[in-house]
């Protein structure tokens, strides 16, 4: 009887720890969900890539930030175009609503060079911004209060980006514990996605994860995060601007650029929202077919080689 006791006690105990932290449950595409697995517990094929873990990732310099805790490819190359609306539902560890209210989201996207995104190593992925969101107008809340709410987030693919195979890395980073250094909690997330279309742009630079961040970084330690009203910086890069193939003197930012110092603003990029509640439809089972300075950043000369090699490919076909 006393084990039971003790046994209960335990269970009990757990609860909270399970329901702190959280992982993402779903990802939509112009309307059509794809399921994701609870960590460490597969049960169906999926583009989110499977992590092992519902705790945070810790540490700016950990490996782990790429795509989560020790993520596992997907099976899942799911079809998307430039300007598809992309929401992204988050869950508690015990599968009810986010845990967190503090702290900004972040959408990068990487080229799983050389392979098919189900192949594609990301700890060695080249990682461009996309869009970024922290607190509202009021100046005061964030807006991952409407993911604890229950709500989720959506934001648009850059219109003019080339065609090909990429990660969406979508990532929270929960600010409660950010009054100390290292205490900010990350939460990064990758789906893997086949772009068609005939886009030609390139993004002007990239970056690492690790590498991008610091532990020193106002927008991940951040001692003024509970005083009302106070500005935030964003960490990593400026949101990508695609160089156009082919005018080495033209620039086309396909989503509004953004400063990484961006403040107090309900998002960096017009195209972004929040919905009330998750969405909730079937997950599909169609496999795919072949299936601003910061540590890290590179010049996107390599981007601009590659894409301009497709570009002529095209034309001679």
């Amino acid at each position: 009887m006393r084990s039971a006791s003790v046994l209960l006690v335990t269970l009990f105990a757990a609860l909270p720890y399970v329901a702190a932290h959280g992982y993402l449950k779903s990802v939509a595409i112009d309307g059509k969900t794809y399921e994701g697995n609870v960590p460490n517990n597969p049960t169906g094929d999926s583009p989110i890539r499977l992590i092992d873990d519902i705790d945070p990732v810790k540490g700016a310099s950990n490996p782990n930030l790429s795509c989560g805790q020790n993520a596992q490819n997907a099976a899942l190359v799911v079809p998307a175009n430039p300007g598809s609306t992309v929401t992204f539902a988050w869950a508690s560890g015990n599968g009810g609503n986010w845990p967190h209210n503090t702290g900004p989201m972040l959408t990068y996207m990487a080229a799983c060079e050389g392979t098919t995104c189900d192949k594609f190593d990301a700890s060695g992925a080249k990682w461009f911004k996309v869009d970024q969101v922290g607190k509202k107008s009021d100046g005061s809340t964030w807006v991952q209060q409407d993911i604890m709410n229950g709500g989720t987030y959506s934001m648009t693919l850059p219109e003019n980006i080339v065609p090909g195979d990429y990660l969406i890395r979508h990532e929270i980073i929960a600010l409660q514990l950010a009054v100390s250094m290292g205490g900010a909690e990350f939460y990064p997330s990758c789906t893997q996605v086949r772009v068609s279309g005939n886009g030609n742009g390139a993004p002007n630079a990239t970056v690492s994860f690790p590498g991008a961040y610091s532990d020193s970084d106002p927008g991940i330690f951040d001692p003024n995060v509970y005083n009302p009203g106070s500005s935030y910086t964003f960490p990593g890069p400026a949101i990508a601007a695609f160089v156009i193939q082919g005018d080495n003197n033209a620039a086309s930012n396909t989503s509004a650029t953004a400063s990484p110092s961006a403040s107090a603003s309900p998002s960096a990029s017009s195209t972004t929202s929040i919905s009330a509640s998750a969405s909730s439809a079937t997950p599909s089972s169609t496999s795919a077919a072949g299936s601003s300075s910061c540590t890290g950043m590179d010049n996107g000369s390599q981007y601009r080689r590659r894409f301009t090699r497709v570009v002529r490919r095209r034309k001679m076909h």
